[in-house]
């Protein structure tokens, strides 16, 4: 969980600053997580078991009308277990492509019995994708609806006369009821995997994927005792117990996933899958947290920060709000009931590993209110360090990257090069804790304040957020090189004036070759997660290069920032121009617009930095993606009081479709425009 603190400072134990070879003015950044308790975390699955044993008949998932109790829960993961046995072994990878469910969370609780390692994609993680990481990985099988699953799980070549055949496929007895329940869930057994394809370490609980700077997913594997220890911290922190409701509402493929099934399944609470439209919509999602009584969640920023700015919902039971997967820049005003943990950490630490707890009731006390908050301390048995490009700490109150130490720690990555290279030792004269022999550097820019706080400055390399989720440019840039049409691409991420991170490609055709950026952004959608498909693909004859020879990407960065917001007068792009013309005056405002054309398309454009977007696109193909179209149904409703959901956005062929909706709306409504948009 990418840029959450005990309920108070004190438990960030922060040690004396250790004595090193260099003079320093004054304390070093270094601080330590208080210290678990002695021996080894109460394991996962069997915390699980001693709540079944406890309270068979407790609810362990409430999904609408459709309650599972811990003993149906255990039942139904013994039988898909059964199905597995003999061709799932302990240690073997295991692909899920199921959404929030009933039948995920009898997954991987089957999987943890089969001591097989839990590896979470999604209900649609892309054709390619997959292909790429079965052939890296050595994968036993995908679990999933088989409509869903990539075709080579679906159908094989290896058929009577080389004609296609089915796939061997295993039927799982997984519930299929639920918002978003499978229609039906197969294990499925492809061919084997490619030469070279990486095992798990023997000790692997679950593993999940980052984003890899090749253009191939990097997997990280972590242990049950690492994931332990956050879970017996978390649920102190969150006072978590039976008869408490905790949300199952990050994206699957998001290592928090892991965090929030395992939170509710050891601490005697249930379940409350969310349906599909609640990630589109923060206002839905209010609505939802109260009709489902949910009492704790965990919610990625970019959904969960406009809730911070708007009057806070009443009725509501949540206790805990955790936000991450991006920079937090508000507090909770002094009407929010909740607590907001503003939460950071790298799937490389086991999903979280500082934390800083915030009160509305406490915002008028707070002298800097206004600006952005921390990201706390380091959660018990979490060590953190402030280091320069030598790996020596810095003194407090210095710019440096910031490195990961203790029960935190995942084993590494499956590609043991790549672990060696972001697993460090740490200098033999640091002061350490016993057992933090190992430093993972991540890349991130922080400062550690005089009271041992962090506040995250940035990335230090290329690699940026969008909408929560951690992507390598040169990945996104990998993926347009499939493509036989295209020689090479250069992906850069500049900011939108109110901020906002975007992508935006530059490619060069291959010789002959005349791809179109439609046809270029379609492909590219199979090889990425919807986050780090970019908001703009240019098609130039070369790239700028700077005085060393090398690609100048400030300057394809200053000009995706001006083209988003000064448009190029009308006319054929010349000579390595870095994208297609602006839209004509009468493009920007249509001749007889509607107001809720305007409306529409102007947000449009301003959310996806898209200055060329038309009435005539559908909102998905120019780019729209869950958390934009959150931001455009709240922009919506602010200036015409109409207030759309998300699936009637999502049914509309086209944006002149949705601005149609809007005006009907409003007439019916008799609501009158506020000045100045139309």
């Amino acid at each position: 969980m990418h840029p959450t603190s005990t309920p108070t400072l004190q438990a960030h134990q922060v040690s004396p600053a250790p004595q090193t070879s260099r003079v320093q003015d004054g304390p070093l950044s270094i601080a330590h997580g208080a210290t678990p308790a002695a021996g080894a975390p109460a394991g996962v699955l069997s915390r699980f078991a001693e709540w079944t044993a406890r309270s068979p008949e407790a609810p362990a998932v409430i999904d609408g009308a459709h309650t599972w109790t811990y003993r149906e829960i255990g039942t139904a993961a013994d039988a898909v277990a059964d199905a597995l046995r003999d061709r799932v072994r302990p240690g073997d990878l295991v692909g899920v492509c199921l959404d929030r469910s009933a039948a995920l969370v009898v997954t991987a609780v089957a999987l943890a019995r089969l001591g097989a390692v839990y590896l979470p994609l999604g209900p649609q993680p892309g054709e390619r994708r997959v292909g790429t990481v079965t052939q890296d990985l050595d994968m036993a099988c995908l679990i999933g609806d088989p409509v869903l699953l990539p075709p080579r799980f679906r159908t094989s070549g290896q058929g009577e006369r080389n004609q296609a055949g089915p796939v061997d496929q295993v039927v799982l007895p997984l519930p299929v009821v639920g918002a978003n329940a499978p229609a039906q869930a197969v294990a499925a057994f492809a061919d084997g995997p490619g030469a070279g394809a990486r095992r798990a370490p023997a000790e692997a609980f679950y593993a999940v994927l980052t984003s890899g700077s090749t253009g191939r997913p990097k997997a990280v594997a972590v242990a049950e005792a690492a994931l332990g220890t956050l879970l017996d911290w978390y649920r102190a922190e969150t006072g978590l117990a039976p008869g408490d409701r905790h949300s199952l509402l990050i994206g699957v493929a998001f290592d928090p996933h892991v965090l929030e099934l395992w939170a509710g399944l050891t601490s005697g609470a249930a379940l409350v899958p969310a349906p599909d439209e609640v990630r589109w919509d923060s206002e839905v999602l209010t609505d939802w947290w109260r009709d489902a009584a949910v009492s704790v969640s965990i919610g990625a920023t970019p959904m969960i920060e406009p809730l911070l700015d708007r009057p806070w919902p009443s009725g509501l039971t949540l206790r805990h709000l955790i936000v991450g997967g991006d920079r937090l820049r508000r507090r909770p005003a002094a009407d929010v009931t909740a607590t907001v943990h503003n939460a950071y950490g790298p799937a490389e630490a086991t999903v979280m590993a500082t934390s800083y707890a915030m009160r509305g009731a406490d915002a008028a006390k707070t002298e800097d209110a206004e600006s952005a908050p921390p990201i706390g301390g380091p959660v018990p048995g979490v060590t953190v360090v402030v280091t320069d490009d030598d790996g020596r700490p810095v003194p407090r109150g210095t710019e440096g990257e910031l490195r990961l130490g203790g029960r935190c720690l995942s084993l590494g990555y499956l590609d043991p090069e790549l672990t060696a290279r972001r697993f460090t030792t740490p200098p033999a004269d640091l002061a350490l804790p016993p057992g933090v022999d190992r430093l993972y550097r991540t890349g991130d820019r922080v400062r550690m304040r005089a009271d041992g706080l962090l506040e995250f400055l940035g990335r230090l390399d290329d690699q940026v957020k969008i909408s929560g989720v951690r992507i390598e440019p040169a990945e996104v840039a990998a993926a347009f090189e499939q493509d036989p049409a295209v020689r090479s691409a250069v992906v850069v991420a500049p900011r939108t004036p109110d901020g906002r991170t975007r992508l935006v490609a530059y490619v060069r055709p291959a010789g002959g070759a005349t791809p179109t950026a439609e046809g270029l952004l379609t492909a590219v959608q199979a090889w990425l997660p919807e986050q780090a498909v970019p908001s703009a693909v240019g098609i130039v004859d070369a790239f700028p290069l700077d005085a060393n020879g090398k690609v100048d990407r400030p300057e394809l960065v200053r000009r995706a920032t001006e083209e988003s917001v000064s448009p190029v007068p009308p006319g054929p792009p010349g000579p390595g121009s870095s994208g297609p013309a602006a839209p004509s005056e009468s493009e920007v405002l249509p001749d007889g617009s509607t107001p809720g054309e305007r409306l529409v398309l102007g947000t449009v454009r301003d959310l996806l930095a898209r200055p060329e977007t038309t009435l005539a696109e559908n909102f998905t193909a120019a780019g729209g993606t869950s958390l934009i179209a959150a931001r455009l149904l709240t922009a919506v409703q602010r200036e015409t009081g109409v207030r759309l959901r998300a699936p009637e956005l999502l049914r509309q062929p086209d944006l002149r479709a949705v601005a149609a909706l809007v005006d009907a709306r409003r007439a019916a409504a008799d609501v009158d425009p506020k000045p100045g948009r139309d």
